[in-house]
């Protein structure tokens, strides 16, 4: 059943909230949701864990299908693989959560990270776009109507990343600071739907075990006790990273160096040595004036300040 419509289109050169128009919901579903580099595939490989109850690596692109994707396949194609799923049936999106089709009978999984950390990761992300993957990315443009002009490099140093970050107006193609504050308030402001769990990296690094539990019992999924230590090693980063090439087969199409590059390093604070103080100040005074206490609360803390359901605003 349909709680609530889309309440705003999206629509870039990655993304097309359109495309959910074509989902059609069973029950069970999940749909993990989030900003980009933030946590999204570890959380994708913890619900299929979960799903098949088994530590054995299923490829994610094709077991959790990027909806709202413009570029990895034609739609028709992405409908195709997953009505064609038997077992039950898990998403990604990267759209904010007004953006989606919000249905009684679906779980959402919206899991995030502190700012800094989330431009430091998709810096190492842009860095290593392949010429294909920006030949697709300048295709959806051109059919758009946009030029075919191919996008400028990064630049190689981070804190210069960083302030073109914090600074640069809404982007089609980089998730710049406007659009990171305003992922996150779009699902901090349904927080309390009990369809919809937050989940955040730190917790992961900090409790995977208890962060796994937590997913589990929200989705429903009992797992024999003897199994269970066989998930949570196979969810561990390095793990996850040891089986990348069956994990995310095709990858390395799309980024240099395949899923070594893509799960990167899993680690917080890589900032701290590259940023300045006013650097830091600049980020925490804006991401005050954009967002409110409770929410900047728990994206640098994780839940160590409680459950953000009971959390104010």
């Amino acid at each position: 059943m349909l709680s609530r419509a889309p309440l705003r289109t999206v629509k870039d050169r990655v993304r097309d909230s359109r495309h959910w128009d074509r989902y059609k919901p069973r029950p069970g579903d999940v749909v993990v949701a989030s900003f980009p580099k933030v946590g999204t595939t570890w959380t994708q490989r913890i619900v299929s864990l979960l799903i098949f109850q088994s530590p054995a690596p299923v490829p994610i692109m094709q077991t959790h299908p990027w909806l709202d994707c413009r570029f990895q396949m034609p739609l028709d194609a992405m409908v195709a693989i997953l009505e064609a799923q038997t077992h039950r049936r898990a998403l990604k999106s990267h759209l904010q959560f007004d953006a989606l089709p919000i249905h009684d009978e679906v779980k959402y999984i919206h899991v995030a990270r502190g700012g800094l950390d989330a431009c430091f990761s998709f810096h190492n992300h842009f860095l290593n776009f392949t010429p294909q993957f920006i030949g697709g990315i300048q295709q959806v443009a051109q059919q758009d109507g946009g030029t075919a002009s191919t996008l400028p490099p990064p630049p190689d140093d981070p804190r210069e990343f960083f302030l073109a970050w914090i600074d640069r107006p809404d982007d089609e193609v980089v998730p710049v600071a406007a659009s990171y504050f305003d992922m996150e308030r779009s699902y901090w402001s349904e927080r309390r739907r009990e369809n919809l769990l937050m989940v955040h990296f730190n917790d992961l690094k900090a409790d995977l075990s208890g962060e796994m539990k937590r997913i589990a019992a929200f989705l429903g999924i009992e797992t024999p006790a003897a199994l269970w230590p066989e998930l949570v090693e196979a969810a561990k980063f390095e793990n996850m990273k040891n089986e990348g090439a069956a994990l995310l087969p095709g990858i390395e199409m799309a980024v240099k160096g395949g899923h070594q590059t893509f799960l990167n390093k899993g680690t917080n604070g890589r900032w701290g040595d590259v940023l300045t103080k006013d650097d830091v100040a600049r980020y925490r005074t804006r991401a005050a004036a954009e967002m409110p206490p409770g929410l900047n609360d728990w994206l640098e803390h994780g839940r160590k300040g409680g459950d953000p359901k009971a959390m104010k605003d």
